[in-house]
């Protein structure tokens, strides 16, 4: 009678791989991204989601060509044991799939699901500059969004947009600011010319820019981009003169910049499996330890960027049993370190050993907020003027745990996840389910595209290329493998510059 209930976790836990589940984009040969992707949830015979781990080395992955003669290389890593019964497996390809691709998915060797999939082709390599006029039929395919909460909010103070007043206004109100890029886009090519000291960021503009006009045809638009880390237009709607719209990458609730998602997080996604360690795929399958096993602490590691950071290690001196917070590199404060000392860098996957994590400012809005919360950790989040552009769809108290900007609740929070260690699990899970969600990167070339479009539907007269822009070019890549029909090409695009 006792080994009964242990034969019923057991049975239940067992993969059945013709109920499991595999699903998503990378599965679809028409949407092209620079890392695909797709899921696998793992299923018991009765029919049931798995819930925790069957094991971190369950499935298997091979992709190839349809046809064996036809050679392409691709990244094929091991699928990401995300921890809860489910598996994000992602690959990239270094050239196009003429005839298409196979991928199998197996459970010690049985096929899973619909295994093996068959993706016919072309399967276009990332830099393939092969654009779907048909902008429905892309929005489409890439499962875009009816509508975005924070765009509507951020275009509501501009029912029009004058090129001709930021021409007059944004050099002399704004350039001195740091670094502001000028784009203009004609005929699905993109055009630039910095204005201010400091503008090599717009290598991150440059590059999603780009791979946005390769996968769809954009909108001929004008418009300024904030290289910078802190919004710039304080004028409010109601103001004599108005707001101007300029685009960056972090929103206050002091200023009416229209929001894009961060550098930070675009790069990592252009770049994952190639540049970057840390993105928001691989974050997934590196949550550190189940819940029950993680250490009952908060944790914080970060440089002084903001004084509050500062205050967070004097609370852990005084409450080292609830707190872990130290300062990896002294910049701002630099007379502040012989008090507090300087803590060794830990490596970001290791903060998840944790149960608890503080996410405080740094000179805006903290940019490691969106991979806190796509751990399985719960996240106590500053009260804070600043946002990114998925803040509208997190709820205080469901999705994470606020903690009042002068932190001075933070101690009674923590004691609060202590004595409720249900509820601050669920709280955790629910707020990484919802940022799974809103960051997987289909999402984030469909935002960019609607701003671009809402944004090109407010202009009242037609965008100009300028006589000091320049053209920024595609990469160029031969094994890439393009088969489409180029883009139309103007005769000659200088024509249509005007005069300053």
């Amino acid at each position: 009678i006792q080994v009964l209930p242990y034969i019923r976790c057991f049975v239940s836990s067992e993969v059945s791989p013709e109920k499991c589940i595999v699903w998503g984009p990378g599965l679809d040969p028409k949407v092209v991204l620079p890392v695909r992707y797709f899921f696998i949830q793992a299923v018991n015979s009765a029919g049931d989601n798995l819930t925790l781990s069957p094991g971190k080395d369950s499935f298997r992955v091979k992709i190839t060509s349809l046809v064996l003669k036809e050679h392409v290389r691709i990244q094929v890593p091991l699928p990401l044991d995300r921890g809860d019964g489910s598996f994000l497996m992602r690959y990239r390809l270094y050239g196009s799939a003429v005839t298409g691709l196979k991928i199998e998915v197996l459970y010690r060797d049985i096929p899973v699901a619909k295994s093996p999939y068959s993706l016919q082709g072309p399967v276009y390599h990332e830099y393939c500059d092969c654009p779907e006029h048909e902008v429905p039929t892309w929005q489409s395919i890439m499962q875009c969004p009816s509508e975005e909460p924070q765009i509507t909010q951020d275009f509501s103070a501009f029912p029009s947009i004058d090129l001709q007043r930021l021409l007059q206004e944004v050099p002399r109100r704004f350039s001195h600011r740091g670094g502001l890029i000028h784009y203009t886009v004609i005929n699905n090519q993109v055009y630039r010319r910095s204005l201010g000291k400091y503008t090599d960021f717009k290598m991150f503009s440059d590059e999603i820019l780009l791979s946005l006009s390769r996968k769809v045809r954009l909108p001929d638009v004008e418009f300024y981009i904030n290289v910078g880390d802190w919004p710039m237009e304080t004028r409010k709607a109601e103001d004599s003169p108005g707001p101007i719209p300029i685009i960056s990458w972090c929103g206050s609730t002091d200023t009416r910049d229209i929001i894009l998602p961060t550098y930070d997080i675009t790069h990592s996604t252009l770049e994952t499996l190639r540049g970057v360690s840390n993105d928001l795929l691989s974050v997934q399958g590196n949550t550190g330890p189940p819940w029950a096993n993680k250490t009952g602490q908060a944790f914080f590691r970060g440089r002084d960027s903001r004084e509050e950071r500062l205050h967070l290690v004097t609370l852990s001196k005084k409450n080292p049993e609830l707190l872990d917070a130290g300062i990896t590199g002294w910049f701002f404060f630099r007379d502040r370190e012989k008090d507090l000392g300087k803590a060794n860098l830990v490596g970001f996957f290791d903060f998840f050993k944790y149960k608890y994590q503080v996410n405080v400012d740094g000179t805006v809005a903290a940019y490691r907020f969106p991979y806190l919360m796509l751990g399985n950790s719960l996240v106590l989040k500053q009260n804070s003027p600043y946002y990114e552009h998925f803040y509208t769809h997190l709820k205080p108290g469901i999705h994470y745990i606020p903690v009042k900007r002068s932190l001075s609740d933070l101690i009674q929070k923590i004691e609060w996840a202590k004595e409720n260690d249900a509820e601050a699990k669920a709280i955790g899970a629910a707020g990484q389910a919802v940022v799974r969600e809103l960051l997987q990167p289909n999402r984030l070339y469909c935002y960019y595209y609607t701003v671009l479009q809402m944004y090109s539907e407010r202009q009242t007269s037609q965008p100009t290329l300028h006589p000091d822009m320049e053209l920024v070019p595609q990469p160029s890549d031969p094994s890439a493998l393009c088969s489409c029909q180029p883009k139309p090409q103007r005769d000659n695009p200088s024509q249509e510059k005007d005069e300053l």
